[in-house]
């Protein structure tokens, strides 16, 4: 066993090898769709893995199914979950949660990683979250090394499609939340450390609206145009923003993808949207899915047309707790013990923070690196938060063997 002061120092001295191995991570493409691509990070993430984990899983997921452009439903494929574990025997468990799945497919141009500034590394991938992954994975090792290590065992979960919501992966997240005390979720913290407190909820919608063609000269009063109606239910969907904000609500409805149509003289008997749904507690999802109902509802009503609303919420909000509440004094204290300022606020993005509150499981979920423009090709962490994240990491897991009856839900 080493003294905190070896501990970190050998963090430090270890932080410019892990910043390679960044680098090194950050080219292997692993899209969420690139099932080759995420079976390559798996290999390389269960490597790093093997001298420090008890038990390891690798986890097929089933194929759900989504509707496509065409308005035919097709099979969505995932790649392997992966899990770890360490002491599953002990009675204090720490879930920590990752993602190897990026939001670049295979063929995005934003492919490769460099330099922009001593401190900045610019790359897919880099923040959000892979960057993430190897501050856990330091973390852990570090705390191998502590004295109260024996105290507590800790699994890990590592799925492959976070990006597109986790749909695949959900159920298993759940098993191993409900085992568990708390949650530590590795996403990136904003550039300036501020981390997520309480996330909004989300759901992926798609609306099909089949009509009748015709040619658009000699019969066109004879057709139902599809694109005609689905403009104006994606119209009145949109006016639920207005609405949500005239009644001090923050429901958010972004209407993300339309298809349809072909020849133009044509009536188009098909057109497909596509939409997603923020909101910030349950009753707010109850009101903006009632309000969605209503919309399809009028439209179908509608001679000669079908109007068929797919999807559904997949991530319900993260609101605060007295546990979630305790966590974040802990890392605040941390922080205090590094001169590291820790402040939390609201955010309507959502990650598998949502996934793992929703099953009961308190968790602090932006303990990856500092760095931002994360889904854009401007992708970025700054490298002096490495050795700074991993060393907060180790703080927490301290506390919580110390103090891990103070824990109340």
């Amino acid at each position: 066993m080493n003294s905190q002061a070896e501990i970190f120092q050998a963090i430090d001295v270890e932080q410019s090898a892990v910043i390679n191995k960044l680098i090194h991570w950050s080219t292997v493409n692993s899209g969420t769709s690139n099932l080759n691509g995420l079976a390559k990070m798996a290999e390389l993430i269960e490597a790093e893995f093997s001298g420090l984990k008890d038990i390891s899983q690798r986890i097929t997921l089933n194929s759900t199914e989504t509707l496509a452009d065409d308005g035919e439903s097709i099979k969505v494929h995932y790649g392997d979950v992966l899990k770890f574990q360490k002491r599953p025997e002990a009675e204090v468990q720490v879930l920590l949660c990752g993602h190897m799945d990026t939001v670049f497919p295979a063929d995005h141009f934003f492919q490769s990683t460099q330099f922009k500034d001593s401190n900045t590394l610019h790359g897919p991938g880099v923040a959000d979250m892979k960057g993430g992954l190897l501050v856990m994975i330091q973390a852990l090792k570090a705390f191998e090394h502590h004295p109260l290590a024996s105290s507590i065992g800790w699994e890990v979960v590592i799925n492959p499609d976070e990006e597109t919501g986790s749909i695949g992966s959900a159920e298993e997240l759940r098993k191993s939340a409900e085992k568990a005390l708390v949650g530590m979720v590795y996403e990136p913290a904003l550039a300036d450390g501020t981390l997520a407190g309480e996330r909004k909820g989300s759901g992926n919608f798609s609306i099909k609206v089949t009509g009748k063609s015709a040619h658009a000269g000699r019969e066109f009063h004879q057709g139902r145009n599809a694109i005609a109606l689905l403009s104006r239910v994606f119209s009145q969907l949109d006016e639920i923003n207005l609405i949500s904000t005239l009644e001090s609500k923050s429901v958010t409805v972004n209407l993300g993808r339309v298809a349809g149509g072909g020849a133009l003289n044509i009536v188009p008997d098909l057109a497909v949207g596509h939409f997603n749904v923020r909101m910030s507690n349950l009753q707010e999802q109850v009101w903006v899915k009632e309000k969605i109902a209503a919309i399809v509802e009028k439209a179908n009503s509608q001679e000669g047309y079908c109007v068929e609303l797919f999807g559904n919420f997949s991530r319900i909000p993260k609101t605060t707790n007295p546990a979630f509440e305790k966590l974040c004094q802990w890392l605040i204290e941390c922080g205090n013990h590094l001169s590291v300022p820790i402040q939390f606020k609201a955010t309507g993005g959502c990650c598998d923070g949502n996934n793992l509150n929703d099953a009961g499981l308190p968790n602090i979920d932006t303990l990856g690196v500092r760095g931002g423009n994360i889904h854009t090709e401007n992708e970025f962490m700054l490298i002096d938060s490495f050795a700074e994240r991993v060393k907060l990491s180790y703080l927490l897991l301290e506390k919580i063997a110390l103090n891990h009856t103070e824990i109340k839900y």
